[in-house]
């Protein structure tokens, strides 16, 4: 959220008059109170004076002045949500828009000013109840035809002007009208009595100056004068100014020429702003030529009954919110409510399609619709609601992409499920489309949940129909929903996805295959083959798909982290924030931040981290529960951990594996498992991280996922005292170029080593993670300190030629060293101590039931690597078959070390699997 400046108040057509005392009073009523609300009749002038009081409040709030035009509001449920995205703060999709608001504005100070109330007063009181009661810094004025009648609540009713200033506006916007246009004596008394009979009320006052260049102020005096007799048959209960400003509302009305009547009572089914080409399309029929539109407008902006706001190139135009309640019911006298509609649904059916755009420029794409969002969603509700629904079902599905973009995904998924639900057995190319479109939602909104299965049902459909290119985005979207749970399904629909693609010229869903390609190599910890299909999609997705380039960056952020190029990891997760901010769309800027505070963690910058994931932290801090984003929670628990905060970290990793405990076991389960199980150790709560670490080793080892089940080995060596296990992480981390941890091992190896060796091996870590920027976490800082000190006590002056030795290594000759002093150890010829760690993974695996294909897959080795390995266990062993193998690692009396024993029993019951592998004993 970033403060507003004057330019983002309303912009307006012309010059303010008058009303000095009542800037005066209402400003002061904002200095000691924080809601005040505006009330008065209609065009009584309550917009115009909150926007002079707003834009002078600027300088005095430095985080921001924020104005909300509500008139286009209808649904009480979206008004929070609209006014979230007006704010520009990032909303939280399960806590949904009112409680991210508060939480991102506590402590800020800042006015926000929310127009045009009276319609949605329910919603707008509770919004504005609960920035009250959360942010003390934050004022509210409202302006609304009634009160909101909430605590703390001001009311100051807007005034008519005072006689001199009606009649200076009526002089000021005749000559806008007439540059020369003043008053002689019987002009003047004609003004006033003008203005009288007009309650002083500024548009009423407007439109009738408005006449000025053909009628005389005698003329428009005795002309309303005519109108105002038929205020005699008013209903009962209509406030004098109201019925004032329908008089003249309905007289400068009854004075155009039929088609521009036509073309005014037609623009009320604009639920917001429109633009040239709307009108031309929705406007045009009966009395009214297309031709004719242009004319028609610029008379209406003449006579003030439309406003012209500049935009850029072109211009933009509205009803006000009186006027536009006129015109609608000239509309449905006129009987012409549902043409209208229809014309309107078609226009804007035929704008969301896009066409090439889409495909070229997704981002321009979703920007222009974001701007008519609320023409699209008045389209599409009476769309989905005609007795034909088959337009307002095509436009659910073109809207499928706006959705999925931004922070609409909610309301999106309940839109395509409508659709879907008004045609249920359809089987035609919209129902495929449909299908995928929610998919495509769901993707950024709830992928455990929904994706793969609704994908699944949308490529049957598009195979049937033999469309080539709606195939590539179901398989596309069907690996992204198989990528959590299985890395090679997900390959295999990639590469058809890819195909499909081809055949179609699809380049957007073939460049998103690429960087999906590229995300499962990085998970599978293949970083080499990972970085150039992601930097290639990156290449083709930039101005295609924002929002998958961001997360392609943070994936690169990503292996560069775990490849030991910190700075670059975080110069690619702030490129990726960059690209996703501007969407606000949590999913995105979630991931993105989390890939800047892990850089930021990674690099020994805690503070640098916690800014990065502030956004997020105030709207989880205190949330029970929260939207999907990928790996977020494990991120924040990283952090804290980092910090010392180890009661933080707890719950951010609970959190993370609640999250996916409800679908089958996914990555994100298993980086969750891992950290937590990290976690539960530093706590003292060794047994629940013995059981998070069985879980981390499983999924892990199903999928496939080297970095963690390394993680693993080191926590499970941690906990039962096992050099051999951080040899085994050791030899993962290496075999995988996981370059940036060899540093952890190599701290949690020295400490096991000789003494020299052990200085010199510390000595070339220390040395490393000052090259690459790694410094070790508070938890291991006490650790290492105490570790050194002990040595430098114990060595004395062969401390420091020991130090100098190692800080003269390389990171790769110091692993090295470290591994070839772990194989010149004397070991005996058999036995378990014979076992390489190696050889004891693979027993240890054997033991629990595990056969060589779940062992190569467990350890990322071959099935004939496996097979030489057992070979040689058996022979240091003196058994002959995996059964045996499990009776001696099970059995009491087999001679097996304490630690050895511990670690093969811990595994062959985490499998489950120990009856099976010792009933033969």
């Amino acid at each position: 959220m970033t403060p507003a400046a004057p330019p983002d108040l309303p912009i307006q057509p012309a010059s303010f008059v008058g009303r000095r005392s009542e800037l005066a009073a209402v400003r002061a009523l904002l200095d000691a109170e924080r809601l005040v609300t505006l009330t008065g009749t209609g065009g009584v002038g309550k917009t115009r004076l909150a926007a002079q009081i707003a834009a002078a409040e600027v300088a005095r709030r430095p985080d921001g002045v924020w104005w909300v035009e509500l008139a286009a509001v209808s649904d009480q449920a979206r008004l929070a949500e609209l006014v979230a995205a007006r704010l520009g703060v990032l909303v939280e999709p399960v806590q949904g828009p009112v409680p991210s608001m508060t939480a991102q504005l506590r402590g800020r100070r800042a006015l926000i000013c929310l127009d045009n109330c009276e319609h949605i007063i329910d919603g707008a009181a509770e919004l504005t109840s609960a920035l009250l009661s959360s942010c003390p810094e934050v004022s509210v004025l409202i302006t609304s035809r009634e009160p909101l009648a909430v605590p703390g609540e001001v009311v100051w009713r807007v005034p008519p002007l005072a006689p001199d200033e009606a009649l200076r506006l009526f002089v000021e916007r005749g000559r806008q009208v007439r540059q020369l246009f003043g008053l002689d004596q019987a002009g003047e008394a004609a003004a006033r009595v003008l203005c009288s009979r007009l309650d002083g009320i500024p548009l009423a006052i407007e439109l009738a100056a408005a006449w000025l260049g053909s009628l005389t102020p005698q003329q428009i005096e005795h002309g309303l004068d005519d109108r105002f007799g038929l205020l005699v048959r008013s209903p009962r209960g209509v406030a004098a100014r109201q019925q004032t400003l329908a008089a003249s509302i309905a007289w400068s009305h009854d004075l155009l020429d039929e088609p521009d009547r036509a073309v005014f009572r037609r623009l009320a089914v604009f639920p917001a702003g429109f633009d040239l080409d709307a009108v031309r399309t929705v406007c045009t029929g009966g009395v009214v030529a297309r031709g004719d539109i242009l004319g028609s407008i610029g008379r209406l902006v003449d006579k003030s009954l439309i406003v012209a706001e500049p935009r850029g190139s072109a211009s933009r135009y509205l009803l006000l919110e009186t006027i536009r309640e006129y015109a609608t019911d000239r509309l449905r006298e006129a009987g012409e409510s549902d043409l209208i509609r229809d014309q309107h649904l078609g226009h804007f059916l035929a704008f969301a399609a896009g066409g090439p755009e889409r495909t070229a420029d997704l981002d321009g794409w979703r920007a222009r619709l974001e701007g008519e969002y609320d023409n699209l969603r008045a389209a599409l509700e009476w769309g989905l609601a005609a007795a034909d629904p088959g337009r307002g079902r095509r436009l659910a599905a073109e809207l499928s992409w706006l959705w999925h973009l931004h922070q609409h995904g909610h309301e999106g998924i309940a839109f395509l499920r409508r659709a879907l639900d008004r045609a249920p057995t359809d089987r035609s190319r919209l129902q495929a489309r449909l299908l995928s479109g929610l998919a495509l939602v769901a993707d950024t909104t709830s992928p455990l949940d929904l994706e793969y299965d609704v994908a699944l049902q949308a490529l049957e459909l598009a195979t049937a129909h033999g469309d080539e290119s709606l195939r590539s985005q179901c398989l596309t979207l069907a690996a992204v929903g198989r990528f959590y749970t299985d890395f090679g399904a997900a390959w295999d629909l990639t590469v058809e996805a890819i195909r499909s693609a081809e055949i179609a010229g699809d380049q957007l869903f073939r460049h998103a295959q690429l960087a999906l390609q590229g995300m499962i190599r990085q998970m599978q910890d293949r970083h080499d083959e990972a970085r150039p299909l992601l930097e290639t999609a990156l290449d083709g997705l930039r101005h295609r798909h924002r929002g998958i380039a961001s997360t392609a960056l943070a994936y690169l952020s990503s292996g560069a982290l775990a490849s030991g190029r910190l700075a670059e990891a975080r110069r690619l997760a702030e490129q990726s924030l960059e690209l996703a901010e501007p969407l606000g769309d949590y999913l995105r800027v979630g991931m993105a931040r989390s890939a800047l505070a892990a850089a930021h963690t990674a690099s020994g910058d805690v503070n640098a981290a916690l800014e990065a994931m502030r956004p997020l932290l105030l709207l989880m801090e205190n949330a029970e529960a929260a939207a999907f984003v990928p790996g977020m929670g494990s991120a924040l628990a990283h952090v804290r951990m980092a910090s010392g905060d180890l009661e933080g970290a707890l719950r951010w990793f609970e959190h993370d594996v609640r999250q996916t405990e409800h679908v089958a076991p996914t990555y994100l389960a298993a980086q969750a498992h891992a950290g937590y199980a990290e976690a539960l150790r530093l706590a003292g709560r060794f047994d629940d991280a013995r059981d998070e670490l069985d879980r981390a080793a499983a999924i892990a080892g199903k999928l496939g996922m080297p970095r963690v089940l390394a993680d693993v080995l080191q926590q499970q060596a941690h906990l039962i005292g096992d050099p051999g296990l951080h040899h085994e992480a050791l030899t993962i981390r290496v075999a995988h170029g996981l370059r940036t941890f060899w540093v952890d091992s190599l701290d949690a190896i020295a400490a096991r080593l000789a003494q020299p060796n052990a200085v010199r091996t510390l000595a070339a870590s220390t040395t490393a993670r000052a090259a690459m920027g790694y410094p070790r976490r508070v938890a291991e800082r006490s650790e290492y300190d105490e570790l050194v000190a002990r040595l430098r006590h114990t060595l004395g002056d062969e401390f420091a030629t020991a130090w100098a030795a190692g800080a003269e290594l390389s990171l790769d000759d110091a692993v090295a060293y470290v591994r070839r002093s772990r194989g010149a150890r004397d070991r005996p010829a058999a036995g378990w101590d014979s076992l390489t760690p190696t050889e004891l993974s693979v027993a240890r695996l054997a033991a629990a039931g595990l056969n060589n294909p779940q062992i190569g897959a467990r350890l990322f080795m071959s099935r004939g690597t496996v097979k030489t390995h057992l070979s040689h266990v058996y022979a240091k062993l003196g058994v002959a078959n995996r059964t045996e193998l499990a009776a001696l690692a099970t059995s009491p009396s087999a001679g097996v070390s304490s630690s050895v024993q511990s670690t093969v029993q811990s595994t062959v019951q985490s499998t489950g699997l120990h009856r099976d592998a010792t009933r033969g004993r």
